[in-house]
């Protein structure tokens, strides 16, 4: 199914949890956030139902996200379900990576089909800073776990925040021996103040692509790394997977690097997605708060009450985020 604008509407994002066992400075405030009740989230059966439903209207890959979505018990059971939905084609995660090692082999097994690991440093200290209370070793091990179980692409998201400095090219050399995709993401301006008390952000925060690019060549080639090179949309070594990166290469080299530019050159043209919150409210676009919910049709209406929402979903989609700054949810709370 399109919608009004023509695009391809397939792939549903959903939160499974508002809950996570980090505090990232660009995700969360420092205190957290107020914490849905028990009944305000959705059962994993009602997500279920969302799914088959949303099969006939053109979905066909899933990814399930947070808040960090391992601290839900039985994920792995939801997993499992979901990929047994006549319609669906894939269904993958995004995770920090500090519970990977308990339960990367059973998720694989389940029909879990990539991840992407949530990292933004290298740096210990750097860190500890950003996620507030992370050890880069379990995060690491994640890494590890996921490697070890047989996904593949093994995607790591960074986040990228001018006032942090990462080291990007320490990044790019994951990618040399290893068949790890990098994608570096600019810092969106997400949340009900946009700000933290470590990284403010604003306009001069985000390191447009073509600076970014610049930097990451110079860094690689003064680490001995070779000078990356773009990829054709259509290469074969670029990652399967259903997101808007543009993908680069170091020669020789097993992995990608990829730039995600929602905010310095957005792809809202081609936007594919809706996302599901924890507590039931489809979300149209992740700059908007514009939500249609369905938890109160999933509980008390039918099944025609819970296809004419999501008929309005895709009828109501913007064209475009607009640039807009600020919203009145956290990332943590719409699972990014």
């Amino acid at each position: 199914m399109k919608d009004t604008f023509g695009r391809d509407i397939d792939y549903l994002r959903i939160s499974l949890t508002d809950r996570c066992n980090l505090r990232c400075v660009y995700c969360m405030p420092e205190e957290g956030v107020e914490q849905r009740s028990h009944d305000e989230i959705l059962s994993f059966e009602e997500i279920e139902r969302v799914v088959r439903m949303s099969t006939k209207f053109g979905i066909r890959h899933l990814r399930f996200t947070g808040g960090e979505p391992l601290v839900r018990k039985g994920m792995t059971d939801l997993v499992r379900a979901c990929q047994q939905i006549e319609g669906i084609e894939d269904v993958a995660l995004t995770t920090n990576g500090i519970l990977l090692p308990t339960f990367a082999e059973e998720l694989k097994e389940a029909g879990l089909s990539r991840v992407n690991i949530s990292l933004d440093t290298l740096d210990d200290e750097v860190y500890r800073t950003m996620t507030r209370c992370g050890n880069l070793d379990e995060a690491l091990s994640g890494v590890e776990a996921a490697l070890e179980a047989g996904f593949d692409p093994v995607k790591l998201n960074t986040v990228v925040i001018r006032s942090m400095d990462q080291d990007l090219a320490a990044f790019a050399a994951l990618t040399k021996d290893r068949p790890l995709h990098v994608r570096f993401i600019e810092y969106m301006p997400l949340g009900s103040s946009c700000s933290t008390e470590i990284a403010r952000w604003n306009a001069d925060e985000v390191i447009p692509l073509p600076e970014l690019i610049d930097s990451l060549t110079a860094a690689c080639e003064a680490a001995g790394l070779g000078t990356p090179y773009p990829l054709e949309e259509a290469d074969a070594q670029a990652p399967e997977g259903w997101g808007p990166a543009r993908y680069w290469k170091l020669p020789d080299s097993q992995g990608t690097i990829g730039f995600i530019t929602s905010v310095s050159d957005h792809f809202c043209d081609s936007c594919n997605r809706l996302r599901l919150t924890a507590d039931g409210k489809l979300r149209l676009c992740l700059f908007s708060d514009q939500e249609i919910d369905l938890r109160d049709a999933l509980r008390h209406g039918t099944n025609e009450d819970l296809e004419k929402l999501f008929a309005q979903a895709l009828a109501q989609k913007p064209e475009s985020h607009e640039f807009r700054t600020g919203t009145r949810r956290e990332m943590v709370q719409v699972g990014g």
